[in-house]
C-alpha cells in the first residue's frame, strides 16, 4: 500500500483586507480614472478653463486686465488656475458624489473593508491628481501665450491646497445633503456665478464697493486674488487670503463631516 503525503504549499491563503494605504491608493486611482473618462467632467475641468484663457487673452474684452496680450495673460492665468480648483474640487466632485449617493454606490462602498474616511481620502487623492494635471496643462498653455509668472511657487501651491480643501468641503457638503438633481443644478449655477463674480476674469475692482466687500470673502475670490498677488505682482504669501481660505476649509470640511448622509 502506497503512503500518500500531503505537502503544504508555499502560498498559503491569507484571507483579509489589504493594508489601508493600499486600499486608499486603489480607491484614488479608480476615482481618478472615472473622473478623467467622464465627458462632462472634462468639459468643466479642462475645456472651459482652457477656452477662457485663450479667448480672453487674445481679445481685449476686460480692459482692466491690460492692453497687451502679455498683460492680459498675467492677469488671467492665476484666475484660471483658481477656476480649475473650483471646477474639480467643488463642481465636479459635488455632482459625481451626489449621483453616487443617489444610486447607492456610497452605501455599498461603506460596507467594504475601506472605512468611510478612507473613501473620502481616496476621493481627495483623485481631486489632487486631477488638479495637478490641470495645473500642468494650463500653465503650459499660459507660458505659450506669453505668461511670465513671478513670486514664490510654494506660496502659490499652498494657496491652491487651501482652496482645494475649501471647495472640496463645500462640494461634499452639497452632495451629502441635497438630492442629486438639486446638486447638479446648484453646483453648475455656483460655478457660472463665481466665474463672473469671483475675480476669475473680471477684476473685483469693477464692482461697487458694497458688493466687492462681499465677493472678496468668497473662497474663489480669495484664491484668485492671492494667486494674482504672488504670480503677477511677485508679492509674498497673502496672509489675509490664506486666512480666508483656511476658515472656509475648516468650516466646509467640518460641516460636510457632520451633515453628510451616505444614503
Amino acid at each position: 500500500m502506497t503512503e500518500t503525503r500531503t505537502h503544504t504549499g508555499r502560498h498559503t491563503p491569507r484571507p483579509g483586507a489589504a493594508p489601508l494605504p493600499r486600499m486608499i491608493a486603489a480607491q484614488a486611482a479608480l476615482e481618478t480614472r472615472m473622473l478623467l473618462r467622464h465627458g462632462e467632467q472634462l468639459l468643466l475641468t479642462v475645456v472651459i478653463p482652457t477656452l477662457l484663457l485663450v479667448l480672453f487673452s487674445a481679445v481685449d474684452i476686460v480692459s482692466a486686465a491690460g492692453d497687451t496680450r502679455a498683460e492680459r495673460v498675467d492677469f488671467l492665468a492665476p484666475g484660471v488656475l483658481a477656476l480649475a480648483v473650483l471646477s474639480t474640487a467643488f463642481t465636479g466632485q459635488a455632482i459625481a458624489t451626489g449621483y453616487e449617493r443617489r444610486y447607492g454606490v456610497l452605501k455599498r462602498l461603506a460596507t467594504s473593508p475601506l472605512p468611510r474616511w478612507g473613501l473620502m481620502c481616496g476621493k481627495t487623492g483623485a481631486v489632487l491628481v486631477t488638479l495637478l494635471l490641470q495645473t500642468a496643462l494650463l500653465t503650459g498653455i499660459a507660458l505659450a501665450l506669453g505668461w511670465s509668472p513671478r513670486g514664490n511657487a510654494l506660496g502659490a501651491a499652498l494657496l491652491m491646497l487651501l482652496g482645494t480643501a475649501a471647495c472640496s468641503g463645500l462640494g461634499l457638503l452639497m452632495a451629502g445633503t441635497l438630492r442629486a438633481e438639486a446638486t447638479l443644478a446648484a453646483a453648475n449655477l455656483v460655478f457660472v456665478l463665481l466665474l463672473f463674480f469671483g475675480g476669475v476674469i473680471i477684476p473685483l475692482d469693477d464692482f461697487p464697493d458694497e458688493l466687492r466687500a462681499v465677493l472678496e470673502a468668497l473662497p474663489v475670490s480669495a484664491l484668485s486674488g492671492g494667486l494674482r498677488d504672488i504670480l503677477r505682482d511677485g508679492a509674498g504669501l497673502p496672509w489675509a487670503d490664506a486666512a480666508t481660505l483656511a476658515a472656509w476649509s475648516a468650516a466646509g470640511l467640518a460641516a460636510a463631516g457632520h451633515f453628510f448622509r451616505w444614503e
